[in-house]
């Protein structure tokens, strides 16, 4: 991608190219200060792809010691920030798939509809928080049943504002690819959720 040569221009990626140097070098505090500045978005990809799962922790351990054991490699060709989702992509992609080859457990128990309280004295409007909760549940169900590129790229792009251009880099798609798989997700999605949006 020609894109992917230009110059890195942004202060916050000058920061983490420059910590990336002290890191190829062995430098532990300039790597502990690569994962407090980067593990929110590292662990919050992981969770929404993975789902409520025990996983998500090791899957992002497992995303830093690569980023440990790359940074000898490492190149400044793209933002630090694609370079490092596009490890979290493989290592995600890679734990859907051997989760798919074993026996598939529930990621999330919702209650029945018996067990939902359907009054909470303590609550003014329980009804409204109840919906808010049920609906907000909904979407997560629905963004972790999507096939695994439509899932990341709805994540990129609605959790953490990403450009088309940044998740065709992590995802390997040029950007017309990229704006038709969320169109596909998005539609997906809608057609899930279809109860919610026509009540």
């Amino acid at each position: 991608m020609a894109d992917d040569q230009k110059p890195v221009g942004e202060s916050g990626d000058a920061e983490d190219v420059r910590l990336m140097g002290l890191v190829s070098h062995g430098d532990m505090r300039a790597f502990e200060e690569i994962i407090e500045r980067h593990q929110r978005l590292v662990a919050g990809t992981v969770a929404r792809m993975l789902g409520s799962n025990s996983d998500v922790e090791d899957i992002a351990q497992q995303v830093f010691i690569r980023v440990w054991k790359s940074a000898g490699r490492y190149v400044p060709r793209a933002k630090f920030t694609t370079w490092l989702l596009k490890i979290t992509r493989n290592l995600v992609f890679n734990e859907l798939r051997r989760s798919k080859r074993h026996a598939h457990i529930p990621i999330q128990t919702e209650p029945s509809a018996e067990e939902i309280p359907l009054k909470d004295e303590t609550n003014p409007s329980p009804d409204a928080s109840l919906l808010e909760t049920e609906l907000r549940q909904a979407i997560e169900q629905a963004i972790t049943e999507l096939p695994e590129s439509q899932r990341m790229a709805l994540i990129l792009r609605r959790y953490e504002e990403l450009s088309y251009e940044q998740i065709g880099e992590i995802l390997d798609l040029s950007v017309p690819a990229v704006k038709s798989v969320l169109f596909r997700a998005r539609t997906e999605l809608r057609a899930r959720l279809s109860k919610y949006l026509n009540g």
